[in-house]
């Protein structure tokens, strides 16, 4: 309100996000949504970050992309490093163009990590140490990823509970974070409960989880059909390690043990099922302890029906023009 002895504040950017399990229907909302609003997409994902890695990773299609401009996609090669800290700057940057072509900027995505590093800040924890992730690897080389796994569970049992086994990444950074420390990982990691600031609203879609896991099953087989091992079977040729961090998410690592004799096919698919409703059910966990998700239940076979709450849900919080 203006006028004559009254002074506005200042002006509030408005900022949607749409996150909650993979295979809840996410993207597929936005592209709904674009047909409504002005808006452009900033990817939250952090394996569409990698370029060649198209069909694993779930990246929209070139039609989605078509539909509404998405960032943050296809942004470095498969063994260049990408973290949440590089993450927060590239969606800053981003969300400052969209804003100055004059459309609303829609976060979109599942990497709990990511959001909450552009929305809150990251925990103030040791830096990364190349020679001891090297000793960690040639450990795990020798002696396999579930011994560091062991080891942190000895440390943090916390924070253990809430990394696979086989998770090399996540483990050798606890290890890192003790060993520089002294202190467990997750104390160090521990957030404090802060919601997003004003004019952000963040929406956490969710369907029962009966139906998500019968989606993901055959998600999985979509991807299948699609070309996944051949994906794989692309980038091992390329030259890049099934080591290598982005190699090791869900997919990639179960094609390339096949790809190397160490799988059969059929047994790699289903732990691929099963280790994406793990994925899934992880995802879950973390979001629903971050402050401020609002949760909207969502009806994959009715995706008008999801476009209608979400703009309930937009127009409620007041955040949009």
């Amino acid at each position: 309100m203006t006028g004559e002895g009254v002074t506005t504040g200042p002006r509030v950017e408005p900022l949607l996000a749409l996150v909650g399990p993979t295979g809840v229907g996410k993207t597929a909302l936005a592209v709904r949504l674009a047909r409504e609003w002005a808006m452009e997409v900033v990817s939250v994902d952090s394996r569409q970050v990698y370029r060649r890695m198209d069909i694993g990773t779930g990246k929209p299609t070139p039609e989605e992309r078509a539909a509404v401009p998405h960032h943050l996609l296809d942004v470095v090669e498969p063994d260049a490093r990408y973290d949440a800290a590089r993450f927060a700057r590239d969606a800053a940057e981003a969300i400052r163009g969209i804003r100055a072509r004059g459309r609303l900027p829609v976060l979109v995505g599942g990497t709990g990590l990511y959001l909450r590093a552009f929305l809150r800040g990251l925990a103030p924890v040791p830096g990364r140490d190349p020679a001891f992730r090297a000793a960690l690897a040639e450990r795990a080389r020798r002696e396999g990823p579930a011994s560091l796994h062991a080891e942190l569970a000895a440390i943090d049992p916390e924070r253990a509970a809430r990394i696979h086994p086989h998770d090399l990444v996540r483990i050798s950074r606890a290890l890192e974070i003790h060993r520089a420390s002294g202190e467990p990982p997750s104390r160090l990691l521990a957030w404090r409960r802060t919601v997003p600031g004003e004019g952000v609203l963040v929406l956490g879609l969710t369907v029962p989880r009966s139906r998500l896991y019968a989606r993901l099953e055959a998600r999985v087989e979509a991807m299948l059909a699609r070309g996944l091992l051949e994906e794989v079977r692309g980038l091992l040729r390329a030259g890049f390690s099934p080591e290598l961090p982005a190699l090791q998410g869900i997919g990639y690592r179960h094609m390339a043990a096949v790809l190397a004799g160490r799988l059969p096919l059929g047994e790699a698919i289903r732990a691929m099922k099963r280790d994406t409703r793990r994925y899934a059910k992880r995802q879950w966990a973390w979001f629903a302890r971050e402050p401020g998700v609002l949760w909207v239940e969502v009806e994959p076979d009715d995706p008008e029906g999801a476009v209608k709450a979400v703009r309930a849900q937009v127009e409620a919080a007041g955040i949009f023009p």
